[in-house]
């Protein structure tokens, strides 16, 4: 099996996913051809090497319907040649999609490929494709159904995290954002984003918040507790686990993952790959793999997956220098 390596990443910043952020003019495809643009110009890279292109987007309705990913190669100006295809595994679409890129490299199939992602949250908003699960009885009611914002109040309850806890945790993270910033560590992986006059609409992330502080996030009240309480899923949750009495609700706009607008896309190649387009690896993908997780708690599954892909790549937790987790 050939190894798969990653030749560049760029992203765009992350623009506030509401109708006063400013890539709420940007349509989808217009983001994710952006990112497509920049990892072909600063890589000098001729595009007739690229072998498939794979994006996920989670909502591919309207302007980011169809097969998005085509759509944007063709507005990225790249060969005809260069094939697209869009998947949607939610929270996890953009990762996959270069895992789904990276093994038909491993496979022998591509020799250079691109992984990434877009999602216009501003533009399609949440649950504009549907979704039989939350709706249809036959499927929700054994599965204890829940939304996400209350499976999160659930792991808190379990595990004993405070309204402090979290809020504390939300902001050492908005501290840590700002001083990356502040010392430069994304300026060679941002791609800003820009009108048809070629002046720049966002160039930086839009949705921190660095002045956030215990008092601020105090003032803020639980977003999920009436959904919970009002709409039932609180004694879903206590169904599914009895050893608790009630949700505890602590998560709020201040403390929970942003709804934002943005694209990403990374390099992918062979080492053949990497000679034909005259660059270096800057790594190594060794190993991935995907987990189901018990749907009404649902958000432990990083816990889990993480557990399994180090059990197939004979690692521990001590082999790893630096985490990324997705919320």
């Amino acid at each position: 099996m050939a190894d798969a390596y990653i030749y560049d990443h760029v992203r765009t910043p992350r623009g506030r996913g509401k109708k006063d952020g400013s890539l709420h003019e940007v349509p989808t495809n217009k983001l994710a051809a952006g990112v497509l643009e920049s990892i072909r110009d600063r890589n000098e890279l001729d595009t007739k090497l690229v072998d498939d292109v794979v994006f996920g987007c989670v909502d591919p309705v309207k302007e980011a319907g169809g097969d998005i990913t085509r759509t944007a190669i063709l507005q990225a100006d790249y060969d005809q040649s260069v094939a697209g295809v869009q998947l949607n595994r939610y929270c996890a679409s953009g990762l996959d999609s270069v895992n789904f890129a990276a093994s038909k490299i491993m496979a022998g199939v591509d020799d250079v490929a691109i992984g990434g992602g877009v999602e216009s949250m501003s533009r399609i908003g949440i649950g504009a494709a549907g979704n039989a699960w939350p709706v249809d009885p036959s499927v929700a009611i054994p599965s204890y159904f829940v939304p996400q914002g209350i499976s999160a109040d659930l792991i808190a309850t379990k595990h004993g995290f405070s309204r402090d806890d979290v809020d504390a945790y939300a902001v050492e993270s908005q501290k840590r954002s700002a001083q990356s910033w502040k010392e430069g560590r994304f300026k060679n992986s941002i791609a800003p984003v820009k009108d048809i006059n070629g002046m720049t609409i966002l160039d930086r992330d839009e949705h921190m918040r660095p002045d956030t502080n215990m008092q601020s996030l105090a003032s803020l009240n639980a977003s999920f507790e009436m959904m919970g309480e009002m709409g039932g899923f609180d004694a879903v949750s206590v169904q599914r686990y009895p050893e608790i009495e009630a949700v505890n609700h602590v998560h709020h706009a201040g403390n929970s993952s942003g709804i934002v607008d943005g694209a990403a896309a990374v390099l992918l190649g062979s080492q053949e790959g990497g000679k034909s387009m005259g660059l270096k690896p800057r790594a190594r993908i060794r190993a991935f793999t995907n987990i189901g997780s018990e749907p009404n708690i649902m958000l432990t599954g990083p816990v889990d997956v993480t557990k399994k892909l180090l059990d197939r790549a004979k690692m521990t937790l001590d082999d790893i220098d630096l985490f990324e987790l997705n919320e």
